[in-house]
């Protein structure tokens, strides 16, 4: 018993580091790191993968977290805090002389009423006002906030784009790039990607009508030979003739460029000079030096195909875009330049213009956008949702209650610890907003008993008929399942013993 004391306090020392950045009212950690860097957070997920964890107990939570961020993107917080307040109970009954096991099996007995309950509470109706409401709860009580509605259309008009164009709706189908300037408030969504790249802006050809595009990934120069040769030249005339030769090489890959009929093309290797003046000559965009990642989004969002060599090109290869601009914009230090590809409502990857400074507070812009995403995608993939400020746990909670009343043995009063520790995410908002977690909670129980089951905490810590809060059911299925699975191994164990590190 006495080590699993240790572990049950380990784990509460983890739910006591994150309780107060959970839910509407959560405030943010600061994490610092030796080599001076910051970041300001309240996103679960980003503070436990960058504690610095040595108990083993602490790190199978920080395996919990991966597990859920890997999983569902989102509900890190309540997952971490729901484990945390299991073996929380389980340690005041482990004292009580109840056996570990009974309170696994109970534990997992426990799971089983509240996923029935779950099912039950689910709303299957998915349209885009549901999947806005999902990601204005997701980005709640964290700084992306301050986006609102528009932030949140904008997240379902990304998913919505990549969904018409026939990809899998996935979030990582949608980029984010930092523009460094403005405020949140001018972000916006570009069916398309952005390429940050230094152009020379009076030459480069202005693409504002819809064009065809090409995807190389050959080098548009003249090829080297991999071996060392050395040719004596005798008359000028034979020098004259390896400058012909030369010309007449990059002359034919102009002719190739230019009969493809493509005005934008992007390559990512070298392009020779002649060649890149040629092109900008017959007005034809050409960038060269892309990354391995820039190329291949370029060839997703558009519908191009990845060429190898100029000989291959043909028409059914090309893919197409609205308009290819680039944009300009003067900073402290120095002019910065990048290419904005709009292909419109077809793109297969869109990026989020992020408005905002270069500091931490767009770090977490970011995060928090991503985390809407990633829940969008979950409903998406799997539509259900429920209602969020703890009504569904307070639900779970009153249902296992009645189901212990039924049991006399011990097992019941893991039941009864399962159901409180429910209860912990409704009494942690309620805290977490000033008011009194003993009070919220009998409120909500008469509420939840003699009203509605829609009662809920809300933003204010008040209780109240949860309107426009959604949750993705997947995710708070799966939170609540990787919980119990974490608890149930922790309580396990009645040795840690130190093995040979080699």
């Amino acid at each position: 018993v006495a080590v699993t004391q240790k572990l049950v306090g380990a784990a509460v020392a983890f739910g006591d580091i994150l309780r107060r950045t959970f839910g509407p009212n959560g405030l943010d950690k600061m994490m610092y790191k030796t080599n001076g860097e910051n970041a300001i957070t309240n996103d679960g997920a980003k503070i436990v993968a960058d504690l610095l964890v040595k108990h083993p107990a602490a790190k199978a939570f920080v395996q919990l977290a991966e597990s859920q961020e890997n999983a569902c993107g989102d509900g890190v917080t309540g997952c971490l805090l729901f484990a945390s307040e299991l073996m929380k109970e389980a340690g005041r009954l482990l004292e009580r002389g109840v056996h570990p096991l009974a309170l696994v099996e109970a534990y997992q007995e426990s799971m089983l009423h509240t996923l029935e309950v779950l099912e039950s509470r689910s709303i299957s109706d998915i349209d885009a006002d549901v999947l806005r409401a999902v990601a204005k709860t997701a980005m709640v009580g964290k700084s992306a906030e301050a986006g609102g509605d528009k932030l949140a259309r904008l997240l379902v008009d990304a998913m919505m784009t990549v969904q018409e164009s026939g990809r899998p709706v996935r979030a990582e189908h949608v980029r984010m790039a930092k523009r460094g300037h403005d405020s949140l408030q001018d972000t916006v969504l570009i069916q398309g990607i952005i390429v940050d790249k230094k152009f020379d802006s009076e030459r480069t050809p202005k693409i504002s009508q819809p064009s065809k595009v090409l995807a190389l990934t050959c080098p548009l120069t003249i090829q080297k030979s991999k071996r060392d040769a050395e040719i004596e030249i005798e008359r000028p005339d034979q020098m004259v003739a390896f400058l012909d030769a030369e010309e007449k090489l990059i002359q034919e890959k102009i002719d190739i460029l230019a009969s493809s009929g493509a005005k934008v093309i992007f390559t990512s290797k070298e392009v020779d000079d002649r060649i890149q003046h040629a092109c900008f000559d017959n007005s034809i965009l050409l960038v060269g030096m892309m990354e391995e990642d820039g190329i291949e989004d370029i060839a997703a969002a558009t519908g191009a195909m990845l060429i190898n060599h100029l000989d291959d090109v043909e028409p059914a290869s090309l893919g197409s875009l609205q308009s290819a601009l680039v944009e300009i914009s003067e900073r402290e230090d120095g002019r910065s330049t990048r290419l904005i590809v709009d292909v419109g409502p077809a793109s297969g990857l869109v990026t989020i213009d992020v408005g905002g400074g270069q500091g931490a507070a767009v770090e977490e812009y970011v995060r928090a956008m991503y985390d809407a995403l990633r829940s969008i995608e979950s409903v998406l993939e799997d539509p259900a949702t429920l209602l969020g400020g703890g009504s569904f746990h307070i639900a779970a909670a009153l249902n296992l209650r009645e189901i212990a009343e039924s049991i006399s043995g011990r097992q019941r009063l893991a039941i009864e610890g399962f159901a409180r520790a429910l209860e912990t995410i409704p009494s942690t908002l309620a805290m977490n907003a000033g008011e009194d977690q003993i009070d919220t909670l009998l409120q909500l129980r008469a509420a939840h008993r003699n009203q509605s089951g829609r009662f809920g905490v809300c933003s204010d810590g008040q209780i109240g008929e949860i309107e426009g809060v959604l949750l993705s059911a997947h995710a708070i299925s799966h939170a609540l399942q990787a919980a119990v699975e974490t608890a149930c191994g922790l309580l396990r164990v009645d040795q840690v013993i130190s093995s040979r590190g080699d």
